[in-house]
């Protein structure tokens, strides 16, 4: 009785929200987009997900009914903050109490709007109830935890005529106040919907958050990235499904790397993809006899860079720190000893190759030295804007 009666009273305590008509941009939460929150596969998950770097510890558990949700199911809570920011952003009152037909969620997403899409989006519902976060993200005193689902409640409306008239659902408290933070949230691709992967649509978040417009781009070590994701997957299948998302480029607006530093450590870098012009065409085939106007913008159907980057390089680029920390400093210290080491060695090394006559032409010789000499790292700062 005491939890009916609670229910009830959060109800009451709350403005309905009906949903906006129309199309515009899609919103996503930064927190949602950086840890790991769901599950990556569609297959029915029940163990938990428990990660922890730094001050920040999360812990998602699912019942086994349900299910643990998906990132699939976080469509929906992308389409809710979209509704609330354009309602904010609108001059009007927005509510963690929201209403939509069943349509205007699946049109957003970019789903079908058969009845079997209908039970998937009930599914994905109960999945999103049932699945329960204990974090300290967002808590203002140390080893505090919030603990909520992703919806606190939710159910089917009808009308007079017992047709379906919508569904009405709450969102937690946790995640309606990120929403509201102009600095929690970012708008990302409608391309994103698109993504059929779940490692593609996890990375995309991911790139998206960090990926700023910064001029050397980004990059993880794989074995972070395989921790951030909360995948079951064992690393080895982890990094091989990595490598051929690279090999394929799906990531729409970056362009993603393979790295290989000269320690052997593997990194996945991105960069944002230059955007292309409005063409007069969108590609003019080799071989066309008509003029083309000069001036005449660039294809956006263009082949991709190379994925792979062997580096040999001994420097190390600018690591981005302020919105990297976790994933830099991670093995920045086994880094710099591994570099001083063989600063040593090559400098003994130089010092005896000295004494036997040189074997290459004077100029090439120098270059082959400094390429040869490690340079020590520099704690440069990116300090790039979003």
């Amino acid at each position: 009785m005491a939890a009916r009666h609670q229910s009830l009273s959060e109800r009451g305590q709350l403005d309905l929200f009906r949903a906006l008509p129309g199309e515009f941009a899609a919103r996503d939460a930064q927190d949602l987009m950086a840890y790991p929150f769901f599950s990556l596969s569609k297959s029915h998950r029940v163990a938990p997900i428990d990660f922890a770097a730094g001050d920040v510890s999360i812990r998602v558990e699912a019942v086994p009914d349900h299910g643990m949700a998906t990132i699939w199911d976080a469509d929906i809570l992308i389409w809710a903050a979209s509704q609330i920011v354009e309602a904010r952003d609108a001059g009007l009152r927005t509510s963690r109490l929201m209403i939509a037909t069943p349509y205007e969620i699946l049109k957003f997403i970019g789903r079908g709007t058969s009845l079997r899409d209908y039970q998937r989006l009930k599914a994905a519902l109960d999945r999103l109830q049932s699945t329960t976060v204990s974090t300290s993200i967002r808590q203002p005193t140390e080893g505090r935890r919030h603990r909520f689902s992703w919806i606190n409640e939710w159910k089917e409306r009808t009308d007079r005529n017992g047709k379906p008239d919508g569904i009405e659902m709450i969102v937690p408290d946790w995640f309606y106040q990120a929403v509201l933070d102009d600095a929690l949230v970012l708008t990302i691709d409608r391309a994103y919907f698109d993504l059929t992967g779940g490692l593609d649509r996890w990375l995309y978040r991911l790139v998206r958050k960090h990926g700023g417009r910064q001029r050397n781009g980004w990059r993880f070590d794989f074995r972070h990235l395989h921790q951030k994701s909360g995948a079951l997957s064992p690393f080895k299948r982890f990094a091989f499904e990595l490598r051929d998302i690279i090999r394929r480029q799906p990531l729409p607006g970056y362009t993603l790397f393979l790295e290989i530093e000269a320690g052997g450590r593997t990194l996945l870098a991105f960069e944002r993809t230059p955007p292309c012009g409005k063409a007069v065409k969108a590609f003019v085939p080799s071989g066309t006899r008509k003029h083309v106007p000069s001036g005449t913008a660039p294809s956006c159907q263009q082949e991709p860079k190379q994925g792979l980057t062997h580096r040999t390089k001994s420097e190390i680029r600018a690591p981005n720190l302020e919105s990297n920390i976790e994933s830099n400093f991670e093995e920045r210290a086994r880094e710099v000893e591994n570099l001083v080491r063989r600063a040593a060695i090559a400098l003994s090394a130089t010092g005896k190759g000295c004494a036997s006559p040189p074997t290459v032409a004077g100029a090439d010789a120098g270059k082959r030295e400094t390429a040869a000499t490690p340079q020590l790292p520099l704690d440069r700062r990116s300090g790039g804007r979003r």
